[in-house]
């Protein structure tokens, strides 16, 4: 038989006590507090909407596609039974097909707003006539807005997923305050935030670069030896070689797996988000 401590016996011997149940019954208000803390309303998403530029090339995978799958997909994507309108945006042959016979109309035209049904229904303020519709509780930014207008006025590029799309070095962007980048990538990342009208910040000393990189790569704390090493180390590639360190430690290898195991659904699961019963284990065994 288990011996189970009575509930009181790590409590203060004097002083208000709260009712257990009152302790409990708060867990849920707090959960759920948390989780909305974390919903991106309408509201807020327009709020944050308004400091973003819109690139001034706009890409499909990069700018549109997540529109199109966040907004769109829920009645014009791959879901037969849900689909509606007969139109399809997740492929190629669905955005650019005809949609109306009647009246001969499209859903994209490449580089023609006027002929493009898509353009004229998300950007309409007709309740009626506007996509999303508003009971659907989805809506379009205005930066959103304006982006699907400039990939159709650019010519409605179409891409795949980029992991099918072989990789091409890009043209090292130029930037003005030139005596910054230490490299090519330094360029990209500071013309980025150029556009934004953003300056670098200041270099960060060696400790913070040093517990920066080991939670990046190993999700733990440097040691105060692997500290000591690395403040000792003025030779030009002292950062080089903590990388490649942290890199040969068994500890990146786990801190990679784990957000892999993570997406790939490694623990056991029952009721997660619509499913039933997921039994991994023979899985994982193998």
């Amino acid at each position: 038989m288990i011996n189970i401590p009575h509930a009181s016996a790590n409590r203060p011997l004097s002083g208000p006590r709260m009712p257990a149940f009152v302790g409990y019954s708060l867990w849920p208000l707090l959960t759920l507090a948390l989780l909305l803390s974390f919903c991106q309303t309408p509201e807020n998403r327009h709020t944050a909407d308004r400091t973003q530029a819109i690139p001034e090339n706009i890409d499909f995978n990069f700018h549109v596609k997540p529109i199109l799958s966040d907004r769109c997909y829920k009645c014009h994507g791959p879901d037969e039974n849900a689909r509606k309108a007969n139109l399809r945006l997740d492929i190629q042959e669905g955005a650019f097909a005809l949609v109306d016979t009647t009246e001969n109309r499209y859903a994209i035209v490449p580089g023609d707003l006027r002929k493009s049904h898509l353009y004229d229904r998300v950007s309409s303020s007709n309740p009626d006539y506007m996509m999303p519709p508003p009971d659907s509780k989805l809506s379009l930014t205005p930066r959103e807005v304006e982006i699907l207008k400039r990939w159709i006025e650019q010519g409605a590029e179409w891409k795949q997923h980029w992991a099918f799309i072989p990789p091409e070095s890009p043209e090292v962007p130029e930037v003005n305050l030139d005596s910054w980048p230490e490299n090519p990538i330094d360029h990209f990342i500071l013309s980025r935030l150029e556009s934004e009208k953003l300056e670098p910040s200041v270099e960060a000393t060696k400790e913070k670069l040093i517990r920066r990189l080991s939670f990046d790569l190993r999700g733990i704390p440097p040691t105060i030896p692997e500290i000591d090493r690395f403040l000792a180390d003025d030779s030009a590639d002292a950062y080089e070689k903590v990388v490649d360190q942290f890199m040969s430690d068994t500890s990146y290898g786990e801190r990679l797996a784990l957000e892999w195991l993570d997406v790939a659904r490694y623990a056991d699961s029952h009721g997660y988000q619509d499913d039933l019963e997921r039994t991994m284990w023979p899985w994982r065994d193998w």
